[in-house]
Formats: structure tokens, sequence, C-alpha cells
């Protein structure tokens, strides 16, 4: 008989918590063993009072507590810790998703055929409360925004219901405390390539004045945290686009240094010193954008192969530059043009050679299976 470890983050939700936690039991049946963890995240209206008393009367609930409020995110790190059974869900405490639907999304898990199953608000034909237009649109956005940098093609990353084998957990290196959580987990399923599944789940959303939590702020913090886990391993094109819009702002950079140091000292000299200055800047810019994981040097042969790299985009920088001024091109335009020769130079360069992705494939380097 399976068993489901159902985490359940919680922030002053007195009004709902008992509720919760005994529409989860009622799931658990002779072919499903249940185990709920809730995890107060130093509620200050009593939900921790509460989840205990629920706890004292079921065996199969556990409270942990948080002394100090952190976010939604490290209370679902705290309860994966925790888990023991086969397969992990989360359950937010406010009712907005139905615990009925957890057997639903357990279907493929039970099968064999996922490692991840994600609930849908936009896929499913059951009762949606009608709510607010503009967060509506804005999921989709960031759904979208997603998709392009994993190469997936889900429906809705910022939903709650995400069920997968405990196993995940030991691959899953989380450290968003707070709403940030959703799209960085499904970062690191895409990373993964897990085989994930979508189901349409039923949904009853609140109102601000009802207790919503989630605003603008958060849906600011989950974009940049879907470029910030997900374009260090995004597609090649998707990845140079990325290194286009930072080769960009080092090329804009490049030409005015090349411009004002070429007033004062020879082309010659002027060239490369605009292109070393340029290049530290585009350094930097990728490892806190494109290439962040790979930021730390491990090796002397990592080293090597940035100064190769930027030895080579710099030679064809100089070079094409001194040769396009002499065949009648102004300045400006001869630097325009060899600037656009470093830069795939430079990222190919980047991406191949200083900080090559390796994408593993399922289970490949984890030995669960």
């Amino acid at each position: 008989m399976p068993k489901l470890s159902v985490v359940v983050p919680a922030y002053n939700e007195a009004r709902t918590i008992a509720a919760c936690i005994e529409r989860l039991l009622a799931i658990a049946d002779d072919h499903l063993e249940l185990e709920v963890l809730v995890v107060d995240d130093a509620s200050t209206d009593g939900t921790r009072q509460r989840a205990e008393e629920s706890a004292a009367a079921h065996p199969q609930v556990r409270v942990i507590a948080h002394d100090i409020n952190q976010g939604k995110g490290a209370a679902l790190h705290t309860g994966f810790g925790q888990a023991t059974g086969e397969f992990v869900a989360v359950q937010d405490a406010d009712l907005e998703y139905d615990p009925a639907d957890l057997k639903r999304l357990l279907g493929p898990l039970a099968a064999g055929t996922a490692d991840v199953v994600i609930g849908s608000r936009f896929l499913s034909d059951a009762a949606h409360r009608v709510l607010y237009f503009w967060p509506a649109v804005g999921n989709r956005f960031l759904t979208l925004v997603s998709n392009v940098l994993t190469d997936l093609n889900l429906s809705d990353i910022k939903t709650c219901y995400k069920v997968f084998r405990r196993e995940v957990l030991q691959q899953l290196e989380l450290h968003e405390k707070r709403f940030g959580f959703e799209p960085e987990v499904v970062a690191q399923f895409a990373r993964l390539r897990l085989r994930i599944y979508e189901t349409g789940i039923s949904y009853a959303g609140r109102t601000y004045e009802e207790g919503k939590k989630s605003g603008r702020r958060d849906g600011a913090r989950a974009l940049y945290c879907i470029v910030r886990y997900n374009m260090p391993h995004a597609p090649l094109p998707v990845l140079f686009g990325g290194y286009l819009i930072v080769g960009g702002l080092c090329a804009v950079a490049n030409l005015l240094l090349f411009t004002a140091l070429s007033t004062i000292v020879p082309v010659a000299a002027a060239a490369p010193t605009a292109f070393v200055l340029a290049a530290i800047l585009n350094y930097w810019l990728c490892v806190i954008v494109l290439f962040r994981h790979r930021a730390k040097w491990a090796t002397w042969g990592e080293s090597a192969a940035y100064v190769l790299v930027v030895a080579v985009a710099g030679g064809i920088d100089w070079a094409t530059t001194l040769a396009l001024i002499q065949i009648g091109l102004s300045l400006v335009a001869a630097k325009l043009c060899a600037s656009a020769m470093a830069l795939v130079a430079n990222f190919l360069g980047r991406r191949f050679l200083v900080f090559p992705e390796r994408r593993p494939g399922r289970w490949a380097s984890s030995g669960l299976r």
C-alpha cells in the first residue's frame, strides 16, 4: 500500500486548518496510507494550536513549528525533510485546492509512468471560482516565460499542487524561502529531465479580503526566479538570446571606450584596451545572469580556457577592426562589425569551453533506479 506524505505550510490559517486536515484524512482508504505534516510558520492567530488539536486526535498528523516566520518555501523545506512516504505532495492550508484531487494526481505516479504530477487550474472543466483577471494574465505570462526557458509545455507553474516521488527530493537543491518556490522547483524538475505529467484540478480561490497572500511583489519575484534558475540551463537559442542582451550592453561599452580612447592613443592600442575592459564587464554579467552555477573555477584549466576565449575573441575584434578601417569603413562602423563577430565567438567559447553545461538524463546521475 503506497504512502503519501502531504506537507501543509500554514501561516495564520486558523479558520481553515482543521477543515483542511479533515479533508486530507478523508482521502485515505484501503489502498492509500496518509501522512499529514503541518508546518506552522510562526502563526499568530492560533493556527498551531488548532493543528495540534487535530494531531492529538489523529496519529497520521504531525505538527512542526517555526519560531520565526520564514515563508512558504522555508516551511516546505522543513516538511520535505520530515516526509517518510513513497510520494510527497504539497497542500495549501487555505483550501483553495480540493484534497480530493490528490488521488487523481497520484494516478500516473502509482502506475510508474511519472516522476512528477502537477495539478493545473487551466486544464480542468471542474468548478472554478471566478476572480481576478490580471493575476490570471500574469500567471499565464510567467508560465510562458518558464516554458521558453525550460522547454516544457506546462499550463500552470504557479499552482500549489505538485506531487512527486520522495526520491526526487534527494536531487533538489532548493533555496527560495517564500513564493519563489514554485518556479524554482519547476526549473529543477526540468533540469533533472523528470517525467512530468499534468492533470486538471478544481480551484476555489480567495480574495485578498479573505486572506489571499500572494501579490504583485511575489509575481516580480517569480519572474526573477524563472530567469535565475533556468537561464544557465536554457536551450541554446534562448541562452544565446540572453547573451545577446548582455553582449549588446558590453558592445555599447566597448564602442564608447574605443571612441574615447582612439582620441588619445593609436587605434591599434585603443581597440584591444577597450575590448579587455568590455570583456571584464561581459564576464561579470555572464556570471550573475547566464552561467551563475559555473561561476567558481575549480581548476586552472577553466581559468586558462577563459583567458583563451577572451584572447581569441579579442584577436578577432582587433584584426577585424583594422581590416575594415583599411578598406574604408568609419571607425564606428568597423568597430560595430568587429564587435558582432567577437560577440559570437565569445558566446560559443564561454558556453562550450569555459562554462560547459551537461544536462543529465533522467535519473542518469542519481542512482535512483
